[in-house]
């Protein structure tokens, strides 16, 4: 009873003494915070100042102000009733997009670099004209008040654009959910008996691309899930097709019913044997949602953070941004996505465009929704697709944001906020380094700070990651990564040879992913030659010994002349080095030059025989090198997805000329990416570790020595001086800490 007295007085005690000493130690904390220095926002350097381009503006995306004023001219030509409400009819004149038109190159490189006129600014706009069943493509201008369209559809495709290969647009994805609905009534019970979906849950589905199996067709194959996070894995082993070409929406119909492996040809079928107990019936079977991105554990982690104790090394001004020796241009074009242009290093031009340019998948499966699926994103609208980033996730939490518009079936501009990061970020590892204890002792490095330009597009189930990073070597690389939830079917007794069960009644399918860069180099100029070097082993008689004999390496160099030359196939052994030359020389006679390093993993390409395959013809190519022309602006269209099996544009038409490539304006078209065999650990997605590709573009011979030795950034450390601040900027970050600025979390991606 005495202990337990004494307990209690000393737990009164202590208690009031634990609290003043947190409270003490909150203070003193906050008093320690109080005498650390806030970064600065911005590196104040008078030996590097930020010059800007301001004529940079002749590559920036249209803004808001200007869409509006296409959009306003598009719906005011005399004669024509073109709206742009989202979710009008097929039937209806609808103007789909608007995007910048970029001018000619030839006329912005002499604004750009001479006293040439600034090139007009002028924008595309896309008409679906329901009414007529054809789509047009119009060059609107000059902003910012337009007063002028001219139709360059034939131009551009050297044919007509039929009504068919547009996208499905939100006018008619809305009749679709009605159609759905309203065929779905009949077998309402089986519906819910054997899959647990009611009425409202009908809307949730995916659905098939291409929509059908010739030119023409637009038949499309739904696949219903159930209504849960992540539907894209929780398939329910009931998939309907449904033609909807005609722009008359009581002329859709039903097709094909596809039910637990079996097909009929109409719902009533279905029904019929359904209720009669002839069809092997599925039942129901709840299952927890394994797709939910919900942390099963509660979050009580951050990791580690980095932030700019001497403030951020780069400036943005309106499109243009300066890091160090870098400068570039950049925009988010509503189709390919990201893009930067006139990219220079020290000044020097390097690179005219870097820009993406498509991304497509195909897909293996019993089941005919998957089975037929070739995903050409671009015409789904890759740029309009990136979404608002998170901060601290997708990007550090330090980055710099930037917002976009876009117009694509919206009837407004769209803003996208935060859907582009720019951030300076320790790469974790030096860029070099070397120490030395051989009779000289020494240690010199340099950490491998990289600027990172980055989107994160979301297109259906997948998310891709695409980076373009700007090295202090005069390196640029251009890479992407997936995640995102794997497309998937019911499981079926025959499926596994299409890929590995992931959850309960369900296949992930086998897929592949390639993903296409457009990278216009312009080596000191456009006058450009392609080469390529390996290595052969020759034997070689040693002077010194003339009887022995030697296997040494040998370098071997050639110089391709036309541009089916300079296709690498994707299946073929290819050289190791691939450069974009100049004729100018360094100063050990060299021939300035940069090599395309491409990083892949590619499955197998789609074998040419099929007619769906010259809507994706690039990727039959590691590379392929053009010359520059101004209406071979992309790899793709908007038009390949819907009309893949005759495309607007088929790329290996750009090489069928086989002009000459030598002293030209050269384009490389660059492949990369991956086979993905889905597996367990799929669920609940995809990580980016290994599933990813890209191109590094590196100096070869162009500089004279690794332009990183100029670098403020280097370390230099010889005995004495271990210490020393003077070649060791490290040594004082201990007396330079301060306090990082970290801006308040806010996200609007709902919005």
């Amino acid at each position: 009873m005495i202990c337990k007295t004494v307990f209690r007085v000393l737990t009164y005690l202590l208690v009031p003494v634990a609290v003043a000493l947190l409270i003490s130690n909150c203070v003193l904390i906050w008093l320690n915070t109080q005498r650390t220095p806030q970064c600065p926002a911005h590196q104040m350097n008078p030996d590097r100042p930020a010059n800007h381009n301001e004529r940079s503006v002749v590559f920036a995306d249209l803004s808001a102000e200007e869409i509006l004023q296409v959009r306003d001219y598009m719906s005011k030509i005399p004669g024509v009733n073109i709206l742009f409400e989202p979710s009008s009819p097929p039937s209806a004149d609808i103007l789909y997009m608007i995007e910048l038109s970029l001018p000619k190159k030839q006329e912005v490189l002499h604004y750009l670099d001479g006293d040439g006129l600034e090139p007009k600014r002028e924008a595309t706009a896309v008409v679906f004209y329901g009414s007529k069943n054809f789509v047009k493509e119009y060059v609107v201008g000059p902003l910012p008040n337009p007063s002028y369209h001219k139709d360059v559809t034939v131009e551009r495709y050297k044919r007509e654009i039929p009504l068919t290969a547009r996208p499905v647009f939100s006018g008619e994805q809305i009749l679709l959910r009605t159609f759905l609905q309203n065929v779905l009534k009949p077998v309402s019970t089986l519906l819910k008996d054997s899959f647990g979906l009611i009425p409202s849950s009908y809307h949730v589905y995916y659905d098939s691309m291409p929509r059908g199996v010739k030119s023409g067709d637009r038949q499309t194959w739904v696949s219903l899930c159930r209504n849960e996070e992540g539907f894209f894995i929780h398939p329910v082993g009931f998939e309907i097709l449904i033609d909807h070409k005609s722009t008359n929406f009581s002329s859709w119909h039903v097709m094909k019913v596809l039910y637990n492996g079996h097909y009929f040809i109409s719902l009533l079928e279905l029904k019929q044997k359904y209720e009669a107990g002839t069809v092997e019936k599925i039942i129901y079977k709840p299952v927890t949602n394994y797709a939910s991105l919900k942390p099963k554990k509660k979050p009580t982690g951050v990791g580690p953070q980095q932030y700019y104790v001497q403030g951020k090394r780069f400036s943005i001004k309106k499109n243009n941004i300066v890091y160090l020796d870098w400068s570039f241009t950049f925009g988010l074009n509503t189709l390919r996505g990201m893009r930067v242009f006139d990219v220079r290093f020290k000044g020097e031009r390097i690179i005219y465009e870097l820009s993406v340019q498509e991304a497509m998948s195909i897909y293996g499966s019993v089941s005919p929704n998957i089975m037929l699926t070739k995903f050409l994103d671009g015409s789904l609208g890759i740029g309009a697709c990136a979404y608002e980033l998170v901060r601290g996730v997708d990007c550090p939490y330090s980055a710099t944001f930037i917002d976009t518009f876009h117009f694509k079936a919206t009837g407004v501009p769209r803003r996208l906020k935060n859907s582009i990061c720019v951030f300076e970020h320790d790469m974790g590892q030096p860029l070099r380094r070397h120490f030395s204890e051989i009779v000289y002792n020494s240690y010199g490095g340099l950490a491998n700070s990289a600027l990172v330009f980055r989107t994160i597009t979301a297109i259906g189930n997948y998310d891709y990651m695409w980076d373009f990073i700007f090295y202090q070597s005069g390196s640029v690389e251009a890479k992407v990564h997936a995640t995102g939830y794997i497309a998937s079917s019911f499981k079926l007794n025959n499926n596994f040879q299409f890929g590995h069960q992931v959850a309960e009644n369900v296949t992930g399918n086998i897929h592949t992913h390639f993903l296409n860069f457009k990278v216009d180099l312009d080596v000191l100029g456009v006058k450009n030659v392609f080469q390529t070097k390996d290595m052969v082993f020759v034997n070689v008689s040693l002077p010194w010994m003339p009887e022995r004999h030697a296997m040494i390496p040998q370098l071997v160099e050639k110089q391709l002349q036309t541009e089916q030359e300079a296709v690498l196939r994707n299946n073929a052994k290819t050289p190791r080095y691939l450069h974009i030359a100049s004729n100018q020389t360094n100063r050990w006679g060299h021939q300035r030059s940069y090599r395309l390093q491409v990083f892949s993993n590619t499955g197998d390409h789609l074998p040419e025989s099929q007619a769906e395959e010259k809507a994706m013809s690039w990727a039959r190519y590691k590379v392929a090198i053009t010359k520059h022309k101004d209406l071979e602006q992309s790899s793709g269209s908007l038009y390949n997805q819907h009309d893949i099996w005759n495309p607007a544009v088929d790329f290996s038409k750009y090489i069928e000329d086989n002009e000459t490539i030598e002293n030209e304006d050269l384009v490389a078209w660059v492949t990369t990416g991956f086979l993905h065999i889905p597996h367990a650990e799929d669920i609940p997605n995809t990580v980016t570790v290994g599933n990813g590709g890209g191109v590094l573009l590196r100096p070869h011979n162009y500089f004279d020595e690794d332009p990183s030795i100029h670098s403020s950034d280097g370390v230099y450390i010889d005995p004495g001086n271990e210490e020393s601040c003077d070649n060791n900027r490290i040594a004082c970050l201990a007396q330079e800490t301060c306090s990082p600025v970290l801006e308040p979390f806010t996200y609007h991606g709902f919005d």
